[in-house]
């Protein structure tokens, strides 16, 4: 695990709220990094459509730019709105796993880490392989995969590729969703590299995502990011993103009101470690970040963080652990925040693992919060960064290699919280600071492999949330958090002659009636040809994960 940690360690050493959900492994009961993501009720996917067109994430109910979303450890948020945080680049080919830490993670990464962080790691195959993949479904689903890996000593590559589109099950919500990515992996004499290139091109139909109008979007999405190590103990990375939105209010009638945004953004990082004793280790770095936008709607803006961490971890006989660690991050002039972290962890038996942390995260407002003016939305340019205080305490339940289970408790304190508020309901949205918001919640998790080919993953979280500035019922999105929300899931392989997954996931939120969704994956994989079918909704549950955005049934 590479997430929540200064460096890699195992799940079992790691002292904060973490998990790794594989994909790679998973590929046939997998078609996009939505299903995957979906597999943790903690992880809210707030969708105004399927197959992952456009997704808000959040965690824990932070709001969706207070999530963090990494790819191999370099930042995808995008300055303008945290709407296009889950615009991936990458195919699911290209995806080994993700790893998903919930609970603030600012000290380690920066600013939008305050819910929590999802981290999406690349790998090359380790053999050298060829793979096609394609479907048809309802709704005009129209889909074509292909990944070429090649695994060497020195030097692994894989290239991929993925187009998916739809006629949509309604009008204006037809997609087309291109991605192409190279991942490389070098070993030279100063350490291992690697080269991340991705680019994603997703126009799609709009109707109702963002208000009553039959809207219309393309988004673009370039993506470099390159990592080395110097040695054993210093490694740097440095990473590019730029990303494009078109977007038209009236699809019919576009010259009536039409925006395009292009923000870049360019993040440095240098890392370093010194091992004090064989019981302590002191990690420290610096990073640099900029950011900028050029908008017809915006107006044009640039902005430049610097940040400096340090952290010290301690182990002592394999069973206490204890990292104090702390970071400044000046956002502007005269302006920083800072944001320590404490994690510890007690083996109180060989089963048991008792853990806890305290954590400060932070976000400053996006260019949309600050600037954006439309018939429906208006932002404010007083507004001020958000931060939030995070604690909580979890018990781990390890019982043998085939049975694990573990519950967390947790508290987040938000103060300047950002939303939009209007006064009734036909007035218009208004950006504003919620002075303090507050949640709290649990969470519980029950894992158990009864034979080499079966799996059972029971999951649950609850969460209850208050704030003191306006009335709950006027608020965009703080107030649609999930209430609670719980995950079943269910693999068979046997004998390798067929692979069944089913996932039922039921989730309520705030003044709205809950509901479930069941989703069945099954799939051949004898053979070189792979059969797969995947039934989505199989209920037909009439459902929406944003008022007034209807998704599609079965």
């Amino acid at each position: 695990v590479v997430t929540g940690t200064f460096e890699p360690m195992s799940l079992e050493e790691i002292d904060r709220a973490i998990r790794v959900l594989p994909a790679r492994s998973q590929a046939l009961v997998l078609n996009t990094l939505t299903d995957l993501l979906k597999l943790d009720p903690s992880l809210d996917l707030e969708e105004r459509a399927p197959n992952g067109v456009q997704s808000d994430l959040s965690i824990r109910g932070a709001g969706f730019g207070k999530t963090l979303v990494l790819l191999n450890g370099m930042r995808l948020n995008d300055p303008q709105t945290g709407h296009f945080n889950m615009d991936i680049p990458v195919p699911l080919e290209s995806v080994e796993r993700v790893e998903v830490m919930r609970g603030s993670g600012s000290t380690l990464y920066g600013a939008d880490a305050v819910g929590g962080v999802i981290n999406i790691i690349t790998e090359p195959p380790q053999v050298t392989e060829f793979r096609l993949r394609t479907a048809f479904g309802s709704d005009g689903i129209n889909q074509q995969r292909a990944s070429l890996g090649i695994a060497g000593t020195k030097v692994s590559e894989q290239i991929s590729f993925s187009r998916d589109f739809s006629s949509g099950f309604m009008p204006d919500r037809d997609y087309r969703n291109l991605q192409f990515a190279s991942v490389t992996r070098l070993a030279t004499d100063f350490g291992n590299g690697s080269l991340n290139l991705a680019y994603m091109d997703h126009p799609y139909g709009a109707d109702q995502f963002y208000g009553n109008f039959n809207s219309w979007e393309d988004t673009k999405t370039w993506f470099a990011g390159v990592q080395q190590a110097l040695g054993a103990k210093t490694s740097v990375s440095f990473s590019f993103r730029r990303h494009s939105d078109l977007f038209v209010l009236y699809r019919d009638r576009p010259d009536v009101y039409a925006n395009h945004h292009s923000d870049e953004n360019y993040q440095l990082a240098v890392r370093r470690r010194e091992e004090m004793s064989t019981a302590t280790t002191l990690y420290y770095g610096v990073e640099a970040f900029h950011e900028s936008i050029a908008s017809t709607n915006l107006g044009d803006h640039a902005r430049s963080r610097a940040a400096g961490y340090i952290a010290a971890d301690f182990r002592a006989l394999k069973r206490f652990s204890l990292t104090i660690s702390a970071r400044e991050e000046i956002y502007r002039i005269f302006s920083a925040a800072f944001t320590p972290t404490v994690a510890g962890g007690v083996w109180l038996s060989p089963q048991w693992k008792l853990r806890a942390t305290v954590s400060r995260g932070f976000r400053i407002p996006s260019y949309t919060e600050l600037y954006y003016s439309d018939p429906g939305n208006v932002g404010n340019p007083a507004l001020r960064p958000e931060s939030a205080w995070t604690y909580e305490t979890g018990l781990d339940w390890v019982p043998s290699a085939r049975l694990r289970g573990d519950l967390t408790l947790f508290e987040r304190s938000e103060t300047n919280g950002i939303d939009y508020y209007r006064t009734s309901a036909t007035d218009i949205w208004r950006a504003l600071n919620i002075q303090n918001l507050n949640f709290k919640g649990w969470e519980a998790s029950l894992r158990w492999t009864p034979s080499a080919t079966h799996t059972l993953d029971f999951r649950y979280t609850a969460l209850h949330g208050t704030e003191d500035t306006i009335a709950a019922g006027f608020t965009k999105y703080t107030f649609n958090y999930p209430t609670g929300s719980g995950v079943f899931a269910w693999q068979i392989a046997p004998r390798a002659n067929f692979v069944l997954r089913t996932r039922v996931g039921a989730l309520a939120r705030p003044e709205r009636s809950p509901y479930a969704l069941w989703d069945v994956y099954v799939a051949l994989p004898r053979h070189k040809v792979h059969p797969y079918v995947q039934v989505s909704n199989l209920t037909n549950t009439s459902y929406q994960s944003i008022p007034g955005v209807a998704m599609p049934g079965r």
